[in-house]
């Protein structure tokens, strides 16, 4: 009789520890869901430093072209 209950304990245990790793908990959700809000930030960070740059190289042959073209008029 100790074993057919022990038995029974045991299956419940497993049982209800194979029912919570079904569902992670609440805190683990959010915890998931604030990861990927940031690594969606770094991925828009990453973009926008890349038009960034795009836009400095712009800037800087606009400078040079204006420093030549001012070099040439004689001032």
């Amino acid at each position: 009789m100790k074993s057919l209950s022990a038995l029974v304990a045991t299956c419940l245990a497993a049982l209800l520890a194979s029912a919570s790793a079904v569902e992670p908990p609440k805190e683990s959700q959010q915890l998931l869901a604030l990861v990927k809000e940031v690594q969606a930030q770094q991925a828009a960070i990453a973009d926008n430093q890349t038009k960034i740059d795009a836009k400095l190289v712009t800037v800087a042959e606009a400078i040079r072209l204006a420093r030549i073209y001012s070099s040439r008029s004689g001032k």
